[in-house]
């Protein structure tokens, strides 16, 4: 159940907001400024923290499948999924090839699983928000978006 005063229709209508909003800034630019190598491994670093909420949220549905998560994960799964699609490719950086991305750690057997996922949401979200200062562009609106998203999730999971 959502909080008072944030219901699902809202949710998922801010979510659908910021999509629409990430599209429009994301578009491709003859103009686009090139990537720099730092820009792409912290891109990267990204994608491997994308890939841990993704991990978080099956995790999640493996310890407790009464919770309802379907929506929120397939939302994280479009996120990476957007996050891949503006990353350069993993082989013009080594570093970002030869790491590979940190597992989601197991979530609680017997635990607050729901509480255990809305703190490794709010990680992710904290470190997209602050990846987003050091990136520009496209890339920097992008991370924004999903960090704003992912605290959309975290209030949902309250």
């Amino acid at each position: 159940p959502a909080p008072a005063g944030f219901s699902r229709r809202a949710f998922l209508a801010t979510s659908a907001g910021l999509a629409l909003l990430a599209t429009g800034c994301t578009a491709d630019s003859a103009e686009a400024p090139a990537v720099s190598t730092e820009e792409a491994d912290r891109l990267a670093g990204q994608v491997a923290v994308q890939e841990a909420v993704v991990a978080a949220y099956a995790a999640a549905t493996t310890a407790d499948p009464a919770l309802p998560l379907s929506d929120l994960a397939a939302q994280a799964t479009e996120q990476l999924d957007r996050l891949r699609a503006a990353a350069p490719s993993s082989t013009s950086s080594p570093a970002a090839s030869s790491s590979a991305p940190p597992a989601a750690p197991a979530a609680p057997p017997g635990g607050d699983v729901r509480t255990w996922l809305r703190e490794q949401v709010a990680t992710a979200a904290s470190a997209h928000a602050a990846a987003c200062a050091r990136q520009t562009g496209a890339r920097a609106a992008l991370l924004g978006s999903i960090a704003a998203g992912l605290r959309g999730h975290e209030a949902a999971l309250a």
